[in-house]
């Protein structure tokens, strides 16, 4: 048994209980767990091996980075599987099998795009591919590619939290795109776009 004396430069100066010696010690690590991330994006999955915080709680909605054998990402916790068939919404990594993540530094955002007419039987759909800390804003315009639109509403992804609804439409309401489940939005398409 030692007793700490000191702290300090990374070592902890300690005095031993039985003989009195005084000496320097490194400081017990913190004891870690690997295991399993899965990490979706764009439809597609990779699998990595995470050192984590053996007693520190993992929860849904978490953010960190994982790398994987193709880049370096920064992930949002979506699941956590405890068990066969067994997911909840948090745990201490000891007791989770596999935490299952989607990637959020590069995120595509589906966009509904209204006519700028009104015509609902010319609305469609399209991809924006954005960085995920992009904001869409409620009354903003935005350009991507050959697309410009004026964001009217905001649907909000289901792991993401802090949002008074589900559904933002009011004039200044913003989503950075890793939080946004889908943009309804006016097109301000230059070509007027036809189905011909």
């Amino acid at each position: 048994v030692h007793e700490v004396i000191s702290t300090g430069g990374g070592l902890f100066t300690v005095r031993c209980a039985e003989c009195g010696h005084v000496h320097k010690e490194e400081p017990p690590g913190e004891e870690t767990v690997d295991r399993t991330v899965v990490v979706s994006q764009e439809g597609e999955s990779t699998t990595a091996t995470l050192a984590m915080p053996a007693d520190e709680t993992v929860r849904v909605g978490d953010e960190f980075v994982v790398d994987t054998d193709e880049a370096i990402l920064g992930v949002r916790v979506t699941a956590i599987e405890v068990g066969p068939e067994e997911r909840v919404e948090s745990a201490t990594p000891r007791e989770v099998e596999t935490v299952w993540t989607r990637a959020i530094d590069n995120v595509t955002v589906d966009v509904t795009l209204h006519p700028k007419g009104g015509g609902h039987d010319e609305t469609r759909s399209v991809e924006v591919p954005v960085p995920g800390d992009h904001e869409f804003v409620v009354g903003q315009s935005e350009s991507a590619g050959d697309e410009s639109f004026t964001v009217e509403g905001i649907v909000v992804r289901d792991d993401a939290s802090g949002y008074p609804s589900r559904k933002l439409d009011r004039r200044g309401d913003a989503v950075p795109a890793k939080d946004v489940g889908r943009v309804y939005a006016r097109d301000e398409t230059s070509d007027a776009w036809s189905a011909w």
